[in-house]
Parts: structure tokens; C-alpha cells; sequence
């Protein structure tokens, strides 16, 4: 069994896709339900996490919908305003859908690179303990510090660091994020996707690029907490869904049975805790 932690579906014609840039042949157009899950069919990959991409409650309740219409959509991490601690109902609302698993504020966007920190909304991850939801980290390498006092200061709260810290492989940097990916996973309690890399490393995205980064992931993390995920459609600015499982695959071959189990399933199932099956 496959499970793909991380991956979107929308509709441009929304309209709550910032980010979105305009005429994009690959990513300004519709990613529907039924071609994602005849996307993952063909690749072997039996469930999923869908993912929001939009900061609005609206991208919530959509995702829920879809995953009500599938059975391959086992969780959805959707969004709520940290900034507005009136969204508490909110998220109380949203948690009672049993696939709801997780909230991502898109940290990354946020010029603030301190704003994880801000005394305003602590309240949201009070409640997300409270109401045992995990925590989606989107941020780049320069986010590190601001996410390690986050996690130590709620050590009970589930957080998974979305892309692995999106380090920057088109530049060859390494030893920084190295060091800051380590204390992360050596002092907290986060786990760590194993995706997006492939956009992060610019025209060189093979698995010669990519190796060094993935190695050291599975080293300081573990695999029982690194979980694999495609970014599709995203992805697709580099490769295809398959090309990209396949790839991972070969990233991944030196490990024992148990431990791609873990990273292909196993740890997705536990952290999220979705309701399938595994072995």
C-alpha cells in the first residue's frame, strides 16, 4: 500500500489562488478529483492527503467535499485564520469531519518571517492540541529557528514539516539547512514530507542532485518519521506524478522493506491518523 501525504486539487476558477500565476500551462488550470485519482490509480497509490492551496476557510469546506465524494481521500489538511481568534469555531466546526486532520497557515508567503512566534495567535495552537489536529510547517530554510521554538514550546502538538524545509538545491546550498533540518528532528518531536524537492532544485532535479538531501532527511529523521508525498500537480513544473514516485523510489532503495513501508505508508497513517489498514 501507497499513500501519497501530500498532494492539491483546485479549481483556478475559485478565485482564492494568490499564488497562482496567470496562463500557466501547467498550473492555471483545473486539477479535478477524478483525475487525481486516476493519476494515483496508475501509479499504484491507493489513498491520499489532500492539501490545501488557498488561504480561506472556503478552500476547507471545498476539500472536504471532494474527500466525501472518494475513498482514495482519506485526510485533508485544510486553513484557518490564526490571525482571527474568532476562526476557533471554525476549526472546532471543521474537526468534526472525520477526515480533517491537519491546518497549514502558508507561512511561507508571509513577509513576517517572525509571525509563527506572534503572541496573537498562540490561541490557534492551543487549539489545535485541544482538539488533537496536527500542523502542516510551510517555510523555507530561514524559517528554521522560528519553527524549532514553536515545537519545543508545544511539545505535545503533531507537526510535520512540509517539502523538508524546501532547501535550496538549485544553489547547492546544504551545510546550514543540514544542520538546522538536524536540530529539528534530533529536539523536537516534528516528522518531515518527503516532497517537493524536485521543484526546489532547478534544472538539475536527478537523483544525483537529490540524494544528499533525501540521505540526510532519512538519517537524522528516521523513517518512522519521514512520509512521502508527490506535491502533484506541482510537480509537474519538473516531472510527472510516476516519474516522481519512481524516483523516490530509487531514493529510497537502500532501505530495508520495513523502512520504505514506513516512508510510503506507515508514518503517513500514524501521524495523520487515517482510517485504513496498514501493515
Amino acid at each position: 500500500m501507497i499513500i501519497d501525504a501530500h498532494h492539491h486539487l483546485w479549481d483556478p476558477a475559485r478565485g482564492d489562488y494568490g499564488w497562482m500565476p496567470e496562463d500557466d500551462p501547467v498550473l492555471s488550470r483545473i486539477y479535478d478529483l477524478s483525475e487525481g485519482e486516476m493519476t494515483f490509480a496508475a501509479s499504484g497509490v491507493s489513498h491520499s492527503v489532500v492539501v490545501q492551496a488557498a488561504p480561506t476557510v472556503a478552500e476547507s469546506d471545498y476539500l472536504l467535499s471532494l474527500a466525501e465524494q472518494s475513498d482514495v481521500i482519506v485526510g485533508v489538511v485544510g486553513w484557518i485564520d490564526f490571525e482571527d481568534e474568532q476562526h476557533r469555531t471554525e476549526l472546532e466546526r471543521l474537526a468534526r469531519h472525520p477526515k480533517f486532520r491537519s491546518v497549514r497557515p502558508m507561512v511561507q508567503d508571509i513577509s513576517d518571517n517572525d509571525w509563527v512566534l506572534g503572541a496573537n495567535i498562540r490561541w490557534a495552537f492551543d487549539a489545535l492540541c485541544d482538539l488533537d489536529l496536527a500542523f502542516d510547517a510551510l517555510g523555507f530554510p530561514r524559517h528554521a529557528t522560528r519553527f524549532f521554538e514553536i515545537f519545543q514550546r508545544y511539545p505535545d502538538l503533531r507537526v510535520v514539516i512540509d517539502h523538508c524545509l524546501k532547501p535550496e538545491i538549485m544553489r547547492g546550498a546544504f551545510d546550514d539547512w543540514a544542520r538546522e533540518i538536524e536540530q529539528l528532528a534530533r529536539e523536537t518531536n516534528a516528522r518531515c514530507k518527503l516532497s517537493g524537492l524536485v521543484t526546489e532544485a532547478g534544472e538539475d532535479y536527478g537523483e544525483a542532485a537529490l540524494k544528499p538531501y533525501v540521505d540526510h532527511v532519512l538519517s537524522v529523521f528516521g523513517t518512522d518519521r519521514v512520509m512521502w508525498g508527490s506535491d502533484w500537480p506541482v510537480c509537474r513544473l519538473k516531472m510527472e506524478y510516476g516519474d516522481w514516485l519512481q524516483l523516490a523510489k530509487r531514493l529510497t532503495k537502500g532501505l530495508s522493506a520495513s523502512q520504505q513501508q514506513a516512508v510510503f505508508c506507515n508514518t503517513s497513517q500514524q501521524f495523520y491518523k487515517l482510517a485504513v489498514a496498514t501493515v
